[in-house]
């Protein structure tokens, strides 16, 4: 295992999601317990993000959610946390969970999830981080995101470099694999990766 002491995990929060991303969700939960990883997530117990914190804290693992305070007032905050940090804005909510992780995780999740995780990647790309992005690609989920990347490298709109910033994994199983087998990419000339 990397020196990933706190994972970011970026999800869902719709209850309607199907089962077999839930179970997704509760396994990496018992996964981060399990090895005394802190999972730092957005604070609720609704959908994905319920489930990831509840198994996460049922296997004795410590858990940050990081909460906007109209989402909290909204009744869907996690009150049974490690901790619960009540944030002004969506981007400070953003901010925080990244100053508090080592590397961020995807999980399904609809078009907060995406910005999220775009967001992380877009940041690496200019070079104001250097910490692991991985997709956790259950039932193909982001297979479509995968390949609308690799159509921006394609027509050069990002450069190839942009393959290294984040990882594929199959399933939470290989989870620990891709993150013991990262390395921080090397950084090269614009002109050597268009």
């Amino acid at each position: 295992m990397p020196s990933v002491s706190a994972l970011c995990v970026f999800c869902g929060s719709s209850n309607a999601a199907p089962a077999v991303y839930r179970d997704a969700a509760q396994k990496l939960g018992k996964i981060l317990g399990a090895c005394g990883i802190h999972l730092v997530y957005g604070g609720g117990n609704v959908g994905l993000m319920g489930a990831v914190a509840n198994a996460t804290l049922a296997a004795g693992g410590k858990v940050t959610g990081i909460i906007p305070r109209h989402i909290l007032a909204a009744e869907v905050g996690h009150v049974g946390l490690t901790e619960l940090i009540v944030v002004d804005t969506m981007h400070q909510r953003k901010l925080k969970m990244f100053e508090m992780s080592d590397a961020f995780v995807a999980l399904p999740g609809g078009v907060g999830t995406l910005d999220e995780t775009i967001e992380i990647l877009s940041w690496r790309t200019l070079g104001l981080h250097d910490k692991p992005l991985v997709l956790i690609n259950t039932a193909g989920y982001w297979t479509p995101l995968v390949n609308l990347l690799e159509h921006t490298v394609r027509n050069h709109f990002s450069t190839m470099e942009t393959r290294e910033f984040y990882s594929v994994a199959a399933n939470v199983d290989d989870l620990l694999g891709v993150l013991e087998t990262w390395s921080r990419p090397s950084r090269r000339s614009r002109e050597d990766v268009i």
